[in-house]
């Protein structure tokens, strides 16, 4: 099906038709000029009309695709402002994925069948997008377990930034032994013998943890870029059109960009990446970003695949960690001698930055540096820089953000680790973690984003739904109405104050005339929806450049093929990425009702098999064998 033809709209010959014409949706468009239409039509991958059918109908040619949103909601693409894009898909189809997994039977299942399709010399990998908050058992998998689950197998089970499971094969693949020494800000946890027992704990660093899962295999060749298409794929169907990758560890420049690269270069992206550059080696941070800046500079690239700036880390002793299991991290003392090193170099040839900073001690150090620069005229400059993360941030340091012309980028880390967090700091410090409202209360551009894949999962609508209801995945409630933001005041963080962040908000983030043709048709209405069910909405069709890069339901088909999943035995060829299940119960007078028919058809039910001969005459017996125990 290429298009789907509606009565009264009809297509003829004319020059500057439209490519992709949108109509019967109920479109948000995010312009305060004109929040809401019904029909948009793009040509060139631009919104070229915004309006009702009258207004699109001139613009259907022969060529034209018309898409009927059956009264759907439509909103601008979401973009994620900090994602580890680039790195997830280098990884995504190697990896086993318990996002969304309800119980941890269900997760050891998964687990136990995919490690016998594993072939030799590979590893089962679960790497993030869980919290054992999520699950029915509120626990991890025990070494035990997976040592049952895969006997021969090497499995690696990556839980937050606290803790990492392996079983025997993964610690001998790992080259772990008695003899092996504890790693700087991490343990290895052994046994009565001395031999490590499977459990790896951050102590603070996760550096541990990521630096065993660096010891598996990797994809080579064709098949990153296969990984990648279908990771993007992935993303397009919660609606992301667009993210900016935050980098991270073990992700060097160029090396590892060279996929993404090659598929923009063959027009293959189906997101739009804006990318940063995190220097790899301590000790040799300046020397790599005073070689970058002789390479390229920011807004380098096209609308596809752009250059953003450096971080999330400039300098590694600045860095912080957010293992929240642990108390917080005390930083060297004197870092910021390099640190100003770094950002001075950044700031005199006009390249911005974000900075990963989970703690006010730490921003406070940082703002101090930014201080001393500003005296020089270095700040506010015009270079786009951020804070990221920031839980604990105060708002006296919020303040000196807004003066020093800074902005913030928030994720929902504590959808997964929120009840560790609240353990530590107490319900106060919670409540706060972080100050969302007191950011947007002080004018500071917020965009908002996950942080997977590592930690959160990668489906925006978890985010959202954290940023709307202050509750974690194991649905505690932590942050009050105070500190939460209103449905389309987060909408608005995950889409123009994310492309604020690239300088992009003039083309993205909202569906007008000349700007970019980014949108999802969602499958639920995201305003009206009840709250726990806005973390299970996905798109039914989603468009990025005006090319329908996912569809699903009535719209199966419209979107571009990708090549199979490769290699065969890929986890994700079998279960596929993040696991639906079935939308939360539904509100409490309606839950009731309904559970109030179900019984009155019970009884019927009931009263006409007895009335058969096919049970006994009494309402306290059970009248199905199947529940006769």
């Amino acid at each position: 099906m290429s298009t789907m033809p509606v009565g009264g709209l009809v297509p003829r010959a004319i020059d500057e038709a439209a490519d992709l014409v949108v109509r019967n949706a109920k479109i948000h468009t995010g312009d305060p000029g004109r929040p809401y239409a019904e029909a948009l039509a793009v040509r060139d991958g631009v919104i070229t009309v915004v309006g009702d059918d009258k207004d699109v109908a001139p613009r259907i040619g022969t060529g034209t695709k018309v898409v009927d949103a059956l009264g759907r909601r439509v909103i601008p693409g979401l973009n994620d402002s900090h994602l580890h894009v680039i790195r997830g898909g280098l990884n995504y189809v190697l990896e086993l994925r318990w996002d969304g997994v309800r119980s941890l039977r269900q997760g050891l299942a998964m687990l136990r069948e995919q490690a016998a399709r594993t072939p030799k010399g590979q590893w089962v990998r679960v790497v993030g997008g869980w919290s054992a908050e999520q699950f029915a058992e509120r626990r991890l998998p025990t070494v035990a377990e997976l040592n049952a689950a895969a006997p021969d197998t090497p499995v690696f089970v990556l839980h937050l930034y606290q803790s990492a499971v392996l079983n025997r094969a993964a610690l001998r693949a790992a080259g772990f032994t008695r003899d092996t020494p504890d790693p700087k800000g991490g343990q290895i946890v052994r046994g009565r013998g001395g031999e490590p027992t499977g459990m790896l704990l951050a102590a603070p660093s996760a550096l541990v943890l990521y630096a065993t899962l660096a010891k598996a295999p990797v994809l080579e060749g064709e098949d990153k870029k296969t990984s990648t298409r279908h990771f993007l794929r992935e993303l397009n169907r919660f609606g992301l059109t667009s993210a900016i990758d935050a980098a991270g560890g073990f992700q060097n420049f160029p090396d590892n960009y060279a996929t993404v690269i090659e598929l923009a270069k063959a027009g293959q992206l189906s997101l739009r990446i804006a990318y940063h550059l995190f220097p790899q080696t301590p000790g040799q941070e300046i020397d790599d970003l005073a070689r970058w800046i002789e390479m390229a500079r920011p807004e380098d690239g096209d609308a596809w695949l752009r250059l953003n700036g450096a971080g999330e880390n400039l300098t590694w002793s600045a860095a912080d960690f957010e293992n929240f299991t642990q108390p917080r991290p005390e930083l060297a003392p004197g870092y910021e001698a390099e640190f100003e090193k770094a950002v001075r170099l950044l700031m005199e040839n006009g390249w911005g930055f974000r900075l990963h900073a989970t703690y006010d001690e730490t921003i406070r150090r940082d703002l101090a540096v930014f201080e001393k620069l500003a005296a020089e005229g270095l700040f506010p400059a015009g270079n786009r820089w951020l804070f990221d993360h920031a839980e604990t941030v105060s708002v006296e340091s919020l303040d000196r953000i807004a003066a020093l012309g800074g902005a913030m980028s928030v994720q929902n880390r504590l959808s997964f680790q929120g009840e560790a967090f609240l353990r530590r700091y107490g319900p106060g410090a919670a409540a706060d973690a972080p100050p969302i409202r007191a950011m947007l209360d002080r004018g500071l551009t917020v965009g908002a984003g996950t942080d997977a894949t590592r930690v959160s999962t990668y489906n925006p609508w978890v985010a959202l739904h954290w940023l709307v209801s202050g509750r974690t995945v194991g649905d505690v409630a932590l942050r009050p109405p105070a500190n939460r933001v209103d449905r389309q005041t987060a909408l608005a963080m995950f889409t123009r104050a994310g492309a604020a962040l690239t300088g992009e908000d003039k083309v993205k983030g909202v569906l007008q005339p000349g700007c970019y043709a980014d949108l999802a048709v969602l499958s639920e209405d995201y305003f009206t929806v009840p709250e726990p069910d806005i973390a299970h909405i996905e798109s039914l069709l989603t468009v990025t450049g005006g090319r329908i890069v996912y569809a699903a339901a009535e719209y199966q088909g419209l979107d571009e093929e990708l090549p199979p999943v490769s290699p065969a035995w890929s986890p994700v060829a079998h279960f596929g990425g993040y696991q639906t299940f079935r939308r939360p119960a539904l509100a409490g007078a309606r839950q009731a009702e309904v559970l109030g028919q179900a019984v009155a058809e019970s009884e019927q039910h009931r009263q006409w098999r007895v009335a058969r001969g096919l049970a006994p005459d009494s309402a306290s017996t059970p009248f199905d064998p199947c529940f006769d125990l």
